[in-house]
């Protein structure tokens, strides 16, 4: 409840405008009524003419309009109120996901996101644009009716107090249930959601597999699960309006009954006085009804809310980057001491590593898979928090720069680089944070070697690209990604091994281009090759997190047994 009551106090000016409508649509009811009543008796017990109700007739027209006016003003102040919500929400969890660490990013289905994304949030709508202003509605009108009521006659206003709890007293029970039975749906639609793409992107592998029928099956099972839960919901909502209806009806009932009393067998109320109690008394529990309906309608949307708060409260790794300007030496000066990361409390656990990188110097992270290779260059990329110790460039602890200047002059290439759907030149330049200069991006193909691909396409650099990269090879993609780091220009070069599984040709391209990379930049790389471990001016390795040695390939290969069987069994290919 809390988050509401923020997003409400944010949009204060439309909650206002809501509020001040309302007193004027109650102005508009009372207003209706007393002319409606006037005209009436007018015609009808004191039998004038049509220059008798001329006046009220002109001004009962005026306040219909005024009544219609108000009542569409609430509602597009409710649609506009909803809008700014909305937004609102999307942007925190735009911000969440954004800044979410890789680790927790690869936790999470895409399709759950995207569901909790699009749909969990506009069904908040009825919430903001429907919920939000009955309620501002049905505290008001009915409050100042009663009112009106009690003055003009004590009896029914003891009627309405007596039978008027029981409807706000029935939906709250009711809504209850609806907001079970609406979190239940929304978990059902993400979760079909999250399956629906995840088979999608994976369709291919499926029927290799053959597998297909299989997951259709799955698919099948949770969307019947999600229209069972659709129709619970549903269910309830045709429950309370059935009561709500049944209440309101049998209250009018009461009021009317002691007016009829009152007016025939002991005659102590006029004509003017009953008829006008009987058209008020209606209004008054109709907007108590209208707040049940809305409430059911507003629990709905309570339940999907609570899936949007819990995904942008979720708790995340805590990464806060300082305010300092970034001054970096080419190639930067890096020390790692002592850092650690561990996967949750009884996670896995990667460290403490220490090693001292002076400007130019090489470094190569090795060990067998599942080793914490990836966990330390993530660490080292700013992608992921240090949970002890500390990284160090140019002596100062990483975290007290700025993340967007760190950010500006680190380029991460890992085995398979995601290409966007767009053009070949917007991919390239997406690694920039600028607009290039007339050729720069020329050069950058030549040095990556993908200048003569693009001689060769009809369209060059205007040349549409699939999602992922369709229609370019596994050596295409990383050349891309290559030459968006040449682009970029970076003082730390960051590789999860990129010439694994290219052949010797794109492999050889590769390592040139990276060679030249190098010359100006600190090179950080995840081998798995006997070749790449070689080569490195120094070579960390790693066995179930920890640091198992480091040092030179010869002094490895002399002190460190797993190290040794490792590269003895590799002899160039990649290691398992």
């Amino acid at each position: 409840m809390k988050e509401w009551n923020l997003l409400l106090k944010k949009e204060w000016k439309k909650v206002s405008v809501i509020i001040l409508a309302a007193l004027l649509l109650t102005l508009s009811i009372i207003g209706q009524g007393y002319l409606f009543v006037t005209i009436v008796d007018r015609v009808f017990i004191e039998g004038g003419g049509l220059s008798a109700v001329l006046v009220p007739l002109t001004l009962l027209l005026g306040v219909l309009w005024l009544r219609t006016g108000v009542s569409t003003a609430i509602a597009r102040t409710g649609v506009r109120l909803a809008s700014g919500a909305k937004r609102m929400m999307r942007e925190r969890l735009l911000h969440k996901i954004s800044g979410a660490s890789v680790g927790e990013s690869g936790q999470v289905e895409a399709g759950r996101r995207v569901s909790v994304f699009m749909d969990a949030v506009e069904e908040t709508d009825s919430y903001f644009s429907g919920y939000v202003p009955q309620v501002i509605q049905s505290l008001i009108v009915p409050f100042f009716l009663f009112i009106t009521i009690a003055m003009i006659h004590l009896n029914s206003a003891f009627i309405i107090l007596a039978t008027s709890p029981f409807i706000p007293l029935f939906y709250i029970i009711i809504g209850m249930k609806t907001k079970e039975k609406s979190e239940e749906k929304v978990e059902e639609m993400n979760a079909l959601s999250g399956k629906f793409l995840d088979i999608l992107q994976g369709l291919t592998t499926l029927k290799l597999f053959r597998k297909a029928k299989v997951q259709k099956e799955t698919i099948e099972t949770s969307s019947l699960r999600f229209r069972d839960a659709t129709m619970e919901v549903l269910k309830t909502a045709f429950v309370s309006s059935l009561m709500l209806e049944l209440i309101s009806m049998l209250s009018i009932g009461l009021i009317a009954l002691e007016i009829a009393l009152q007016l025939i067998i002991f005659e102590n109320m006029n004509f003017f006085t009953a008829f006008f109690i009987l058209i008020l008394a209606p209004e008054f529990y109709n907007y108590l009804k209208q707040l049940g309906f809305a409430f059911h309608t507003g629990r709905t949307s309570m339940g999907a809310a609570s899936k949007v708060f819990e995904e942008i409260n979720k708790p995340e790794d805590e990464m806060q980057w300082g305010e300092k300007e970034l001054r970096l030496s080419r190639p930067p000066h890096i020390t790692l001491r002592n850092v650690t990361y561990r996967y949750g409390e009884d996670g896995f656990h990667t460290g403490p590593v220490s090693v001292d990188l002076p400007p130019g110097k090489n470094l190569a992270i090795a060990g067998r898979t599942g080793s914490g290779k990836s966990t330390l260059l993530h660490l080292i990329s700013g992608l992921m928090p240090v949970k002890e110790g500390t990284i160090e460039v140019e002596e100062e602890d990483l975290h007290e720069y700025r993340e967007d200047e760190w950010m500006n002059h680190v380029s991460y290439i890992s085995q398979d680089p995601y290409i966007f759907s767009g053009t070949l030149e917007e991919n390239i330049i997406i690694g920039a944070g600028r607009r290039p200069a007339a050729g720069e991006v020329e050069t950058a193909l030549e040095k990556a070697g993908l200048y003569e691909l693009t001689q060769r396409l009809e369209r060059g650099m205007d040349t549409l690209l699939g999602e992922g990269g369709r229609g370019l090879s596994g050596g295409e993609k990383q050349r891309l990604a290559l030459a968006r780091a040449f682009l970029k220009d970076p003082y730390i070069v960051l590789l999860d091994e990129p010439t694994t599984g290219l052949d010797l040709e794109t492999e050889r391209i590769l390592s040139e281009s990276l060679t030249e990379l190098s010359q100006q930049a600190t090179m950080i790389t995840v081998a798995h090759r006997l070749h790449t471990i070689r080569e490195s001016d120094e070579i960390l390795f790693l066995e179930d997190g920890r640091v198992a040695g480091q040092g030179t390939h010869e002094e490895l290969f002399g002190t460190v047994d797993e190290y040794r069987r490792m590269t003895t069994a590799s002899r160039g290919v990649e290691v398992q």
